[in-house]
């Protein structure tokens, strides 16, 4: 029998699923999770897709319908979805190997075994992390990355399948071609949607039709990458890890970005937010094992009206390499000194390290060097581990909380605005669940 070939592990709404971890009364019920600042639905439980709420959907458009369907919403709880993620992760790893994480709540392995073997570790891992962790995992498997999506996405829309789903099966005894015929275009992994109008133009609405198009002549027309997806739909394996997010692959800029909870127009303020990004884009920066050569900060007002000015921005290059925290929150401090309009009210900043470096393969004249963290940022880490984020930060007051505040951000009122936030039961002492026997 054939090998299993790629496994794909998918969370099931995920967000919403982390929610209800923790609080199992919310099982059952219509859920959404909001973005940044409470603005729009970014998750969504069953129950709430089955009322028709859209991802995307602004919460205050349908704030009193989704109020009168008993709808609960929640604000985006990044700590308890990346705990929950890292410790999936960690389970699904002990299953297969090859692990390959994609997104926060999915994952890319490889059988190396039989069709059945398969079939029940597939069973098994899913009831491991289900049971473990309390996150319901749906599972795809077929010979490419592509077909393993949609093997997928069947799983989770067929309840019959019980979560787990094989290309082997859906192929039978057509070759996937009823299946395949089924989902629209823009629905296929890779295609997005300026390239589903395209195909949609010359004929081509669904899977099955682009599966059976001329690889050759699609290459020529569109892209090499279009070419890949329909020979992966046809069953040849030719998008490999490489060519997706692994965890030693280095990005060649960092960006930190925010909305404020509230419009700014201090300087003085929003030099303490570009303090507080930089500091967040630092940790990225040394985690990967690289330094900056350029700190540019921006902000903005959003305001699209071009007789008034709605944006400053600013780049600061550095004299030699640096992953130090102070010296980057200083240059994106200075990248905006003199150009922020006092008469504008700036809803979102930024901070982007460029120009970066691998760290360890630096080399320069033997009196210089780069300009490397002292230590300072792995203090500032033990600190957040030991006492939770934003206990202390650099400059301007940024990223110090304050007492009281509940925020991770720093506690001033232009931080993000989480009003429906759940507890961080993973990541705070003082927000632990507490159990009692009675």
């Amino acid at each position: 029998m054939a090998t299993g070939g790629v496994v794909l592990a998918d969370a099931n709404n995920f967000f919403a699923s982390c929610e209800a971890v923790f609080h199992p009364e919310l099982a059952g019920k219509p859920l959404v999770v909001l973005s940044n600042n409470d603005g729009c639905v970014v998750a969504r439980s069953n129950e709430a897709k089955r009322l028709g709420i859209v991802n995307g959907t602004p919460w205050f458009m349908i704030r009193e319908t989704a109020e009168r369907d008993h709808v609960i919403a929640r604000s985006s709880n990044y700590e308890l979805y990346g705990s929950l993620s890292r410790r999936m992760m960690s389970i699904l790893s002990t299953f297969l190997p090859d692990q390959e994480m994609y997104s926060i709540d999915e994952c890319f392995m490889r059988s190396p075994w039989d069709t059945e073997r398969t079939r029940q570790v597939c069973v098994d891992m899913r009831r491991a992390v289900l049971q473990g962790i309390g996150i319901p995992v749906s599972v795809g498997v077929a010979p490419t990355k592509t077909l393993a999506k949609i093997t997928n996405h069947w799983a989770k829309r067929h309840e019959t399948s019980h979560g787990v789903t094989l290309w082997h099966d859906l192929a039978q005894p057509d070759g996937g071609t009823g299946v395949l015929s089924s989902i629209p275009v823009e629905d296929i992994w890779g295609i997005g949607r300026r390239m589903a109008r395209h195909l949609r133009g010359i004929g081509i609405r669904q899977a099955a039709q682009l599966r059976d198009s001329d690889p050759v002549a699609m290459r020529r027309r569109f892209s090499v990458q279009l070419e890949r997806t329909i020979l992966e739909l046809r069953g040849f394996a030719c998008i490999y890890d490489a060519d997706g997010i692994g965890e030693n692959i280095r990005n060649s800029a960092l960006l930190c970005s925010r909305m404020f909870g509230e419009p700014v127009n201090s300087e003085e303020t929003i030099a303490q937010a570009a303090s507080v990004y930089a500091q967040y884009a630092c940790r990225r920066l040394q985690r990967q094992h690289s330094l900056c050569t350029m700190v540019s900060a921006f902000c903005s007002s959003g305001n699209a009206r071009s007789d008034i000015p709605s944006a400053a921005h600013g780049s600061v290059t550095l004299p030699d390499p640096s992953d130090d925290p102070v010296i980057i929150a200083a240059a994106a401090r200075s990248a905006l000194h003199g150009k922020i309009i006092p008469s504008v009210r700036y809803a979102r900043a930024g901070v982007l390290l460029t120009g970066l470096v691998d760290a360890d393969s630096f080399r320069t004249l033997p009196t210089l060097g780069a300009d490397t963290d002292p230590g300072l940022g792995a203090a500032l880490e033990q600190v957040s581990r030991r006492f939770g984020p934003m206990r202390v930060g650099i400059g301007c007051a940024a990223g110090i909380r304050g007492k009281g505040r509940a925020s991770e951000e720093a506690g001033a009122r232009w931080t993000m605005k989480r009003n429906m936030l759940s507890q961080r039961c993973t990541t705070r002492w003082d927000e632990m669940p507490t159990v009692r026997a009675s």
